[in-house]
């Protein structure tokens, strides 16, 4: 088995899944190293309970970059994108509830059960985001810029300095102004309906330390929604087979239960690695898809590091709020708002914004929320091969749980929040308990554990003005490059951040090949 390569992959989630593709394309020598026993990390499903199986630890293929599946070639690989969005369901105690979609046409007969004044103005809210979407997708799309600028950036800084003001005055006014807004109030703006406002607001928090009520918050849910497309028909596990096939056909090698014990430097340039059996690998460049502090701290040499990157790295916030819930199920899951209705997306997070803040308040205090905020996908609804015949697979991933939490994870407390997760579904979905035939819950330190995430952080690290664009993962480290040559980093602690986007991965993968 070969010793020597160009790049040497560290981590086979989706990011490096992509990045290799795209270094093997590009004509490199590559092998991926994967610690666990299958590819995908968080887009890798796993069997929880007998005939039941997950489709991995993120959900949400919407904002997959259509850049990479075009420069991949992922449609040659099975890749397929859905024709029409997947509404997403907003439950409601004692209710209909909402079916929201973003064509805001789809979406108006919805809104105006509860507010006429709302479906009208949901149309002119929509058109906004349209209007600014090309803007935010375009910034998200690039390398961002150094914070000390060469002549190129300043080119760079200079186009998107136009492409902002081609958005016109009243637009590219209101974009400035909304950015550092806490979303409550941006959309109480909009808005009077109190059900639309909580059900548009809660997907700003996933990946943040955050409420409704926090500046930035409306920044956060930009990244997200100018990203968003269709998704990919047969979701994460769909998205990496087809990217862990475009990798091999360009003669990438995968090596799975294949750890890394460090990275090997001489004179502070990369050479290669060395694997937990104490084996080395050779390659002059290394791109790992990491979080940066499992990268820097865990696997670079600590006298390698000067004190300010270490400083920079360990400022890098990783505080995890999330946990993964996932339900066996007998029969399908019925909400009582829509008696016979079958979703494959619902979202559980309170009827009025401050049902959120509550919900958020509790990690504040190290804490995880009695009534937490529950995002849920039912693939078997679509994929039937999910569950036995007659079963669901019901994946929640149950928001404002800190992996911090006072007193430490225990089996106590983690039975205590699937309880919780469990109580909350069973007021909107009534009989949900009775139906769970297996379950399993991953707290954040479960998942820090399992996937190898750093403080359990889905997305590497936190989505937050400070830690975005050309701060994220740190200045030092914001253009896929380090201050050792070789070394790259390209998962989703670096620009544009988390979620199953591929975009960090390619970018980074973009930059090593304009680097050698």
């Amino acid at each position: 088995m070969a010793n020597n390569f160009d790049v040497i992959v560290i981590g086979a989630g989706h990011n490096g899944l992509a990045a290799a593709a795209a270094l093997a394309k590009g004509g490199r020598k590559v092998v991926v190293l994967e610690r666990r026993a299958h590819v995908g990390g968080l887009a890798a499903g796993e069997e929880f309970a007998p005939g039941y199986k997950t489709l991995g630890l993120l959900l949400d293929t919407h904002g997959v970059r259509r850049e990479a599946v075009d420069s991949l070639d992922l449609a040659d690989h099975g890749l397929k994108l859905q024709d029409a969005e997947t509404p997403v369901y907003a439950a409601q105690e004692k209710g209909p509830g909402l079916l929201l979609y973003r064509d805001s046409a789809k979406a108006a007969p919805e809104i105006a059960k509860h507010s006429e004044k709302d479906a009208k103005s949901y149309v002119e809210f929509r058109a906004f985001v349209e209007r600014i979407t090309p803007f935010v997708a375009g910034v998200l799309a690039c390398q961002p810029p150094s914070i000390v600028p060469t002549a190129c950036d300043l080119v760079k800084l200079a186009k998107t300095g136009l492409s902002l003001r081609l958005l016109g005055e009243k637009d590219m006014l209101e974009l400035l102004r909304i950015g550092p807004m806490c979303i409550a109030d941006w959309l109480g703006d909009w808005f009077e309906s109190d059900l639309l406002k909580t059900a548009l607001a809660a997907p700003a928090f996933p990946g943040t330390f955050m409420g409704p009520w926090s500046a930035g918050s409306v920044a956060t849910w930009l990244l997200g929604e100018c990203s968003a497309h269709n998704g990919v028909a047969g979701g994460p596990a769909a998205l990496t087979k087809a990217l862990e096939a475009a990798a091999k056909a360009h003669g990438a090698e995968v090596r799975l239960n294949t750890p890394v014990r460090s990275i090997r430097l001489k004179a502070g340039t990369v050479t290669g690695v060395t694997l937990e059996d104490g084996s080395e690998l050779h390659a002059p460049v290394v791109l790992s898809s990491l979080d940066p502090k499992r990268t820097f701290l865990g696997l670079v040499p600590p006298t390698e590091l000067s004190m300010e990157l270490e400083r920079q790295v360990r400022v890098f916030k990783t505080r995890g709020t999330a946990a993964k819930l996932s339900l066996a199920l007998k029969a399908p899951l019925e909400f009582a708002g829509r008696k016979g209705e079958r979703f494959a997306a619902a979202r559980v997070c309170g009827e009025r914004i401050d049902d959120l803040e509550k919900s958020f308040d509790a990690v504040k205090y190290r804490r995880f929320s009695e009534k937490p905020y529950l995002e849920i996908r039912v693939p078997s609804v679509s994929d039937a091969s999910l569950a036995p015949a007659g079963g669901h697979v019901v994946e929640v991933l149950v928001h404002f749980a800190p992996h911090n939490l006072e007193g430490g994870w225990t089996p106590e407390s983690a039975k205590a929040l699937a309880e919780a997760a469990l109580n909350v579904l069973e007021r909107v979905a009534p009989g949900t308990r009775a139906n769970v035939v297996g379950q399993e819950l991953l707290t954040p330190v479960d998942l820090e554990s399992r996937y190898g995430l750093t403080g359990g952080h889905i997305y590497h690290g936190e989505h937050a003005l400070d830690q975005v664009y050309s701060l994220r993962p740190s200045v030092d480290l914001s253009r896929y490059a380090t201050p050792f040559p070789g070394l790259f980093i390209g998962g989703s602690g670096s620009h544009p951040g988390g979620g199953l986007t591929c975009a960090p991965g390619t970018l980074a993968a973009a930059a090593v090949l304009k680097a050698s």
